[in-house]
């Protein structure tokens, strides 16, 4: 996860800190220079002292010319390394900034960060280093502050289990989501995850206008030994929901995972269905699930579904095979809702906790 963007941001910061470095070095080299000048400039005192007491003054003449061209030296290295010192210990303007946000820029949008995320990136990392830090401390400081801001990216989650556990039964949860982005599978791997915490559940199979979509969710609950409520292709996506809550009260269910449609002939035709199966269902939970993998195109996803109907939490699937993280970096921001779970796999059990410092753990060392 993240090979991508971990493997270019710490290409940045080895940059910065080999600028560092590089100048702690002429800084070293000038502070070797004067003391060799000093050195030689003591050797040619004393010669000109003795010359003047032997009576020699050719050489003291010679000496003392020496002695001036040393002294000019001198003072030339230690001007140069006055404004040396001056530069490096300086605090970053916004002229070293911007050189340093440009390539830091680049990298994020290769890996999908949507524009707005980044551009609060910058005003952030902008407002906190620019004027502040000096140059000489900037690789530490640069990389603990673009981590603190990666931190503020995410909104607090919560583990849906003990909120189910906490909360009424039925437990009903919506699940939207686009076409072949794992939704189906990823509702059976919830249901497998409810189970085993001793919560029972039931499927309502509501996407009844993609083909094959009943038969795909009837096969996980074969495997999951759980009961899929259907009707046929065409009918109403609400009353399969309705039917399911039902079914769930009577038969004593603790949750009820529903299945919707992720595309219709049109965008009005998906969100009147939508709207209605929230309307009908009342869910306890509404939960967008895209690909990881599609970067921006999964965060104006989630951004159009939450618009739609308001989206309550994110799982994204295909975190294991990620590369780039860019919606994982910008799904919670844009939506301002928390990102619950990552898919990291094809099994059951390959749904993991969202945890934000473990990403951005992977993203910064």
């Amino acid at each position: 996860m993240f090979k991508f963007l971990k493997e270019k941001i710490k290409g940045i910061f080895t940059k910065v800190k080999k600028d560092e470095e590089k100048i702690e070095e002429e800084i070293e080299k000038i502070k070797e220079d004067e003391a060799k000048i000093e050195e030689k400039l003591k050797e040619v005192k004393q010669e000109e002292k003795k010359a003047k007491s032997e009576g020699k003054a050719e050489k003291t003449v010679s000496f003392s010319k020496e002695e001036e061209k040393l002294e000019e030296q001198l003072g030339e290295k230690k001007s140069f390394f006055q404004k040396l010192k001056c530069v490096f210990s300086s605090k970053l303007d916004r002229k070293d900034f911007d050189e340093i946000w440009d390539e830091l820029e680049i990298v994020l949008i290769e890996s999908s960060v949507a524009m707005s995320v980044i551009e609060e990136l910058k005003k952030d990392l902008e407002n906190e280093l620019v004027d502040k830090v000096s140059k000489k401390d900037i690789e530490n400081v640069l990389k603990e502050k673009f981590k603190s801001n990666l931190q503020k990216l995410f909104v607090p989650n919560y583990d849906i289990v003990e909120k189910i556990k906490e909360s009424k039964k039925p437990f009903v949860i919506v699940f939207f989501g686009i076409n072949g982005s794992g939704k189906t599978t990823t509702i059976a791997k919830v249901a497998y995850l409810l189970g085993k915490n001793k919560l029972s559940c039931v499927l309502a199979a509501a996407d009844t206008f993609r083909a094959a979509s009943i038969e795909q969710l009837e096969k996980h609950a074969a495997k999951l030994k759980l009961n899929v409520i259907k009707h046929q292709y065409g009918a109403d996506p609400a009353a399969v929901a309705f039917d399911a809550i039902a079914h769930a009260k009577a038969s004593n269910k603790d949750v009820v995972l529903i299945d919707t449609a992720g595309r219709m002939h049109t965008k009005t035709d998906l969100m009147k269905e939508m709207e209605k199966i929230v309307r009908v269902a009342k869910p306890d939970l509404k939960i967008f699930i895209g690909e990881s993998i599609t970067g921006n195109d999964s965060v104006e996803q989630a951004a159009a579904f939450n618009r739609m109907v308001g989206i309550d939490g994110i799982i994204l699937t295909k975190a294991d095979v990620d590369e780039k993280g860019g919606a994982i970096i910008s799904v919670s921001k844009v939506t301002n809702k928390p990102i619950l779970y990552l898919g990291i796999g094809q099994k059951y059990e390959d749904l993991e906790l969202f945890d934000k410092e473990k990403i951005i753990k992977q993203i910064i060392d």
